[in-house]
């Protein structure tokens, strides 16, 4: 039996952040699959050049593709269109039967829209763009105008949440899109399937039985209580309405802790060398023109609230990146993890916390609705609202929700349900 194959583009486990994880779990998903061949195609950089930013994970010693016989090619730049055309004709060249790319910017509009319109000159496959957003956080024009190019040409889309779908109606008022669970493909003449699916839940960072929980709890001074917040620090994640109600919490209970764990999103590159200077200063002045007077997000210093609460003694931080390989020790001494965000499209985070049976305390916002069934696998608060959010936590901590509720919601949310269904089995 000949084998089918099957891309996977996106950025590649050399990077870091959520997408690389999601990327790579979907490919090693697939090569657990008998007779796909499995390929990841993936950039060598993601943004324009300008952007002030270090991607590249240069801390973890893991290799994500062991054991695997998934190929990796790092191929594409997004300041170079000659690679562009290299990545579809590459693409092309290993005619496979679909190519899925992840769609989490905007910005990338331009080279998907190449790409993925050469790779349907040069040969038969069906393109299915994976859709993060499709309405993205600073909703300007041009980020619209950018997600409407860059996803015009798709075959078909997989959305994760029913608000995505709605927003992808409104996108394109003239397409008719058929919306499926399942995976099948409407056989309607001038239709478009949209398969309506979920973040699956991540299988790259398991619970390591032999870790010393107490220990790493004394040796951070981490209480009896640990409310998470996990992943990267940036104000739609609403970080600030963590650490504020936390400490209205801690007025009330001595037993709690707040735990950061994550790299503040702007500040990865040295601010004293010239070339970061230089890349601030012309980033700046491109998001004022695209952005027009939208908040300089370089601003955001959530961090210094912990200080101005009194509460240094109940918060541990970690500002940095965590390697892959430490991941698991945040997870597995916390209680809860905290997503008090201000706008939401499905979390990685939300989906790495019921890998290891952690309720979730989130607010009503986004996708949040569909996922966190409120005094099952999580406590929602109300957006906006320091008091409601403060009051949930005390309410988890006198009404601890058990795993096995969490374990349940994770059962409905495979890898495995996800790729039957973009293969259609």
């Amino acid at each position: 039996m000949s084998k089918r194959t099957v891309v996977c583009f996106g950025p590649g486990p050399a990077f870091k952040g959520g997408m690389a994880n999601y990327n790579t779990s979907l490919a090693k998903t697939f090569d657990k699959i008998e007779n796909v061949n499995t390929h990841i195609v993936s950039w060598t950089q993601q943004y324009p050049s300008i952007v002030p930013r270090e991607f590249k994970d240069t801390q973890s010693k893991v290799d994500l593709l062991d054991g695997t016989d998934i190929k990796c090619t790092y191929l594409t730049n997004y300041n170079r269109p000659s690679t562009w055309k290299k990545t579809a004709d590459f693409i092309a060249s290993l005619n496979p039967e679909v190519v899925i790319f992840q769609w989490s910017i905007a910005l990338q509009g331009l080279p998907l829209r190449h790409i993925a319109k050469r790779i349907k000159k040069k040969c038969n496959t069906e393109i299915i763009f994976d859709l993060h957003f499709v309405v993205q956080k600073e909703k300007s024009k041009i980020d619209r105008f950018f997600t409407k190019y860059g996803i015009k040409n798709s075959d078909s889309y997989i959305v994760h949440a029913l608000k995505t779908f709605n927003e992808l109606k409104e996108l394109f008022p003239n397409k008719k899109l058929s919306l499926t669970e399942k995976g099948d493909r409407t056989v309607e003449s001038g239709e478009q399937t949209v398969i309506k699916l979920y973040h699956p839940i991540y299988d790259l960072f398991q619970p390591d039985p032999d870790f010393d929980i107490e220990k790493f709890k004394k040796d951070n001074n981490l209480k009896e209580n640990v409310f998470l917040f996990f992943g990267f620090i940036r104000k739609y994640k609403g970080l600030h309405n963590a650490i504020d109600a936390f400490a209205r919490v801690a007025q009330e209970r001595d037993d709690v802790s707040l735990l950061i764990c994550g790299e503040s999103f702007w500040n990865t590159l040295d601010s004293k060398k010239l070339s970061t200077k230089i890349k601030k200063a012309l980033f700046g002045v491109a998001k004022k023109i695209f952005l027009g007077n939208s908040e300089d997000e370089k601003d955001y210093q959530p961090l210094e609230l912990i200080e101005k609460h009194g509460i240094q003694d109940k918060v541990a931080v970690f500002n940095q990146f965590i390697a892959n390989e430490d991941v698991h020790k945040f997870f597995q001494v916390s209680d809860c993890v905290v997503l008090y965000y201000l706008t939401a499209t499905p979390s990685g985070i939300e989906s790495l916390s019921y890998n290891f049976k952690l309720p979730i305390l989130a607010t009503n916002v986004g996708h949040f609705p569909e996922t966190v069934i409120d005094g099952f696998n999580g406590y929602l608060a109300d957006a906006n609202d320091i008091g409601s959010m403060a009051e949930k936590m005390i309410h988890y901590l006198d009404n601890p929700l058990p795993g096995e509720n969490v374990a349940k919601t994770a059962e409905k949310l495979s890898w495995e349900n996800y790729v039957n269904a973009i293969l259609n089995r």
